[in-house]
């Protein structure tokens, strides 16, 4: 139970803490893009089973590979889309945190 309450914890109160702290004036909308971020676990559908306790989603679905992590870095530079690669990376960390709870 102490795994899933720090994994939603932080994938729910991460990027709430990020719009909170860095865009004050627009933290809902800001808020609201960056959990747009959890379409990448739309890759999970491809998985057996769909979903893993036990698992580590980092390298483990295409949408949470290193490769695709260099790509949402990247996506920090335009600043159309900084608000959306924060919150990829958001949920890559909020990830990593339940990989090292496994």
């Amino acid at each position: 139970m102490l795994k899933f309450t720090i994994h939603y914890g932080l994938h729910f109160g991460l990027p709430l803490a990020i719009a909170l702290i860095f865009y004050r004036k627009q933290w809902l909308k800001m808020y609201l893009i960056m959990l747009s971020a959890f379409v990448i676990d739309l890759d999970h559908l491809f998985a057996n089973p769909i979903f893993d306790s036990n698992r580590c989603s980092i390298n483990f679905h295409p949408l949470h590979s290193y490769y695709a992590i260099a790509v949402y870095v990247l996506l920090l530079l335009p600043k159309s889309t900084r608000v959306f690669a924060i919150g990829l990376l958001a949920h890559i960390v909020s990830d990593g945190v339940d990989c090292l709870l496994i």
